[in-house]
């Protein structure tokens, strides 16, 4: 017998014991393992934009032989070495694969979870995957809608998983980088492994419920992930705030008990949610209370700012004609820019300017510094008389969240930009 025929045989076997250990009830799959009776749930993840579920995480239950319930964590602490894990890897996956197929599934993503080193393992052994990629076909589902979850802490760097990364994405797998925001997550391995999906870990999601700052953070995190070319997935959404949290934060997919709780029939599969529905119906309450909130604050500095173009424009000194807008609380600050973002000189501080903090001197003499990356230029110069609002940013002026009003305007034939920066409180109060 040749060695191919041999590596045939044990592929065959290896599949043949699986089956062995899993058993079809009334459509319903279970697997025996150690005397236990492991079985599926699968939790929803939904697509904001959509209100729908787009896939669905398989997990593990387990029961032992009186039908009291055991942790997965239990069931997986029993294991005694790398091959009884490889061996269990694959029983939950099988079970998972025909709990779901045994269902109305349309185009849902299944999410199964994979120990990094076993998904090594795994991909090292041609014949037996080959084998498994045409089981899966069998059964109905092809492999652009298999999601393999990678655990992110303990992913491993070296060019062994970048290979196996590969062949899941020859046969047309998606992976998914869990856990991403615990411990010591960095946006290396995004760029090295270019994940489909990045599951957001919910230890990011409670920072961001205690400090609105880690809640705008997290929006920046998201916006890098799609930058990486990858979907953001916030996982662990338990109340309607926290789903407010993600929304805001651009997040594109989401699961957790706000939604769904875990279990054995596909929830909600083509039907729009009323828990996704009813967090838009308070994004836009609250983004229309916010927007009417901050114009109400923010247009009285607008007025000001467009006041003191006449009085220059007649010849008067800056600190004169800006006098109503340096006279209102929160002011710090009024200058000139020219049309390439240079100050001209003109500076007057206002009431709300800054003590000066020595730990941030190499940044208060500022000399011929240039602004014309800021957007309160680029957009006072792409809209030249019409008054422009950042949204609240970090000023290098005493390290303040502040926002800047401006506007820009021909005087004796050279456009320059009026600028007044607001102090916008400390960096949690809005």
């Amino acid at each position: 017998m040749s060695a191919s025929e041999d590596r045939d045989d044990e592929v065959e076997g290896t599949l043949r014991a699986l089956y062995a250990a899993i058993d079809d009830r009334g459509g319903r799959w279970t697997a025996r393992h150690d005397g236990l009776v492991l079985s599926s749930s699968f939790q929803p993840v939904y697509s904001f934009p959509h209100g729908k579920p787009v896939g669905f995480e398989a997990l593990i239950r387990v029961q032992d032989g009186q039908g009291g319930v055991i942790s997965p964590v239990s069931l997986f602490e029993r294991v005694q070495d790398f091959d009884q894990q490889v061996w269990l890897d694959r029983l939950c996956r099988l079970v998972h694969v025909h709990n779901f197929c045994e269902q109305v599934t349309g185009d849902a993503w299944l999410f199964l979870n994979i120990h990094p080193a076993v998904f090594v393992h795994s991909t090292r052994q041609a014949e037996l995957m080959t084998r498994a990629v045409d089981l899966l076909h069998q059964l109905g589902i092809p492999m652009h809608r298999l999601v393999l979850e990678v655990t992110e802490d303990v992913m491993a760097q070296d060019q062994d998983f970048e290979n196996a990364v590969a062949w899941a994405r020859s046969v047309g797998c998606l992976l998914a980088l869990d856990d991403f925001g615990a411990g010591h997550s960095n946006f290396d391995r995004v760029w090295r492994i270019r994940p489909d999906i990045v599951k957001l870990d919910r230890s990011l999601l409670r920072r961001a419920m205690q400090s609105p700052r880690v809640a705008r953070m997290m929006g920046q995190v998201v916006g890098l992930l799609h930058e990486c070319g990858s979907l953001a997935l916030l996982e662990g959404v338990e109340s309607n705030e926290e789903a407010l949290i993600a929304l805001d934060a651009d997040v594109d997919l989401v699961q957790g008990f706000a939604f769904a709780h875990p279990a054995p029939e596909l929830q909600g599969l083509g039907q729009l949610s009323p828990a996704i529905e009813a967090v838009w119906q308070r994004f836009d309450e609250r983004l229309a209370l916010g927007r009417r909130a901050h114009h109400e604050r923010v247009a009285p500095f607008q007025a000001a700012l467009s006041l003191a173009l006449l009085p220059f424009h007649q010849g008067r000194p800056l600190a004169e004609a800006a006098e109503a807008f340096l006279r209102m609380p929160g002011c710090q600050l009024v200058y000139l820019l020219d049309a390439d973002g240079r100050s001209t000189g003109d500076v007057v501080a206002g009431a709300a300017q800054p003590a000066p903090n020595p730990r941030f001197a190499p940044l208060t003499q500022a000399g011929d510094a240039r602004w014309a990356r800021r957007p309160y230029f680029r957009r006072a110069m792409a809209n030249v008389g019409e008054v422009q609002v950042t949204r609240p940013y970090l000023s290098l002026n005493g390290a303040r969240l502040c926002l800047t009003v401006s506007v820009a305007f021909w005087h004796k034939g050279q456009l320059r930009v009026l600028c007044g920066d607001v102090d916008w409180g400390a960096p949690d109060a809005h």
